[in-house]
């Protein structure tokens, strides 16, 4: 039978001791400290919608938007996507690739991610833009991308530096949001963001490392799932939420982690859980869930839970908050802390990222940034 947990309330009986309740093994093991932006989230928010105050966006209203990145930068753009679905009717999309969907030109507003201005694809897709005379917006802490923007006399944002590109989410959801506004595209975001942070400070607090295990819920999500790979299911705006979730699950607590969303799940993934077998105890499974969610999602949801396979564990972690965006906000600060936890369990500092700095030094060989950065020099040559 598969164990289900509704609640961290549900695991208590299973948590006694934890290094999650001693401060000196936290501090011993996460040694640059990124709980502190976990505890911090909401003040982030708050200093980000300070630094984004003063954009301005001298561009005609576009006829789409892209956002341009990879990684931490990019999934700021899904968060927006998500969250902008019922709320306009000019079309987003987030481009991770060297190059720009065909269809973008003049009438596009092209949104160059990179948190590190380094970002190889981020620099090639500026570039693209460039030459299909987008409307551009760089946001960045620095890096070559704001040099060559600023020499090209395009319009950037620079962010604080110093900062885990997947921990300066922040810095770069607000000025997407900011500058979505100030394009007329969408509207009412100082309301829903007012909720957003007010909650993130609540939240932040409920799950502090202070808090003992048994009373704290990312603590319980952590203990629960350690040892499995985690499977995150979303649906509507949780779907980027869950994808932030297998993205901090990676590079946090350097395990491997999926996501998926409802309804297109149920066609495809809930098939492949069919003869799992003992394969199934790899896993546990996080459904993303909310008390506004539609009669039909809920059914299927609560469908998908009996065929989801024996011995798999299930969790649930609801989302707070009125609005939409204070929902997808404190949903994801849970999800930010418990893979920080998750990663305190494995003994793992949660802040290095080897795998990616390798293979960044890998692909330097090929040579494609320096390209890049040639053409993009020339440029500012001909300007």
């Amino acid at each position: 039978m598969r164990t289900e947990y509704k609640s961290a309330g549900d695991l208590v009986s299973e948590v006694t001791t934890s290094v999650l309740d001693d401060a000196g093994i936290i501090r011993e093991i996460d040694k640059s400290n990124m709980l502190a932006f976990c505890v911090d989230t909401a003040a982030h928010y708050q200093e980000a919608a300070e630094i984004t105050e003063s954009v301005s966006l001298q561009y005609a209203k576009p006829e789409n938007v892209v956002v341009a990145g990879m990684g931490g930068s990019a999934i700021s753009g899904e968060l927006l996507k998500d969250w902008a679905r019922d709320k306009t009717q000019v079309p987003i999309e987030v481009s991770r690739d060297y190059m720009l969907p065909a269809y973008a030109n003049e009438r596009s507003l092209v949104l160059v991610m990179s948190y590190s201005g380094e970002t190889e694809e981020s620099l090639s897709s500026f570039l693209d833009a460039l030459k299909r005379r987008c409307m551009i917006f760089c946001v960045s802490s620095g890096g070559s991308l704001l040099e060559f923007a600023e020499k090209l006399g395009v319009p950037y944002l620079r962010v604080p530096s110093g900062i885990p590109p997947r921990a300066a989410l922040p810095y770069m959801f607000v000025p997407l949001l900011r500058l979505m506004e100030k394009a007329g595209i969408v509207s009412g975001v100082s309301g829903e963001f007012s909720e957003a942070v007010e909650l993130l400070a609540r939240v932040s607090g409920e799950n502090s490392p202070e808090l003992p295990v048994k009373g704290n819920f990312a603590k319980m999500l952590a203990s629960g799932i350690n040892g499995r790979a985690p499977v995150v299911y979303g649906f509507g705006v949780y779907r980027s939420v869950a994808q932030r979730f297998k993205q901090q699950f990676n590079e946090n607590s350097k395990v491997p982690s999926k996501w998926e969303f409802f309804s297109e799940l149920n066609h495809n993934e809930i098939v492949g859980w069919e003869k799992a077998g003992n394969l199934a105890e790899c896993f546990s499974i996080i459904i993303l869930r909310d008390k506004m969610e539609s009669d039909v999602i809920r059914s299927r949801i609560e469908t998908t839970k009996v065929l989801l396979p024996s011995g798999s564990k299930m969790f649930e972690v609801w989302g707070q908050g009125k609005c939409a965006l204070a929902r997808m906000l404190s949903t994801v600060c849970i999800g930010d802390f418990t893979s920080v936890y998750l990663a305190i369990l494995g003994g793992v500092d949660p802040t290095p990222v080897e795998n990616i700095n390798l293979l960044k030094e890998k692909t330097k060989l090929v040579g494609a940034k320096e390209r890049v950065k040639r053409e993009l020099a020339e440029l500012t040559g001909s300007r």
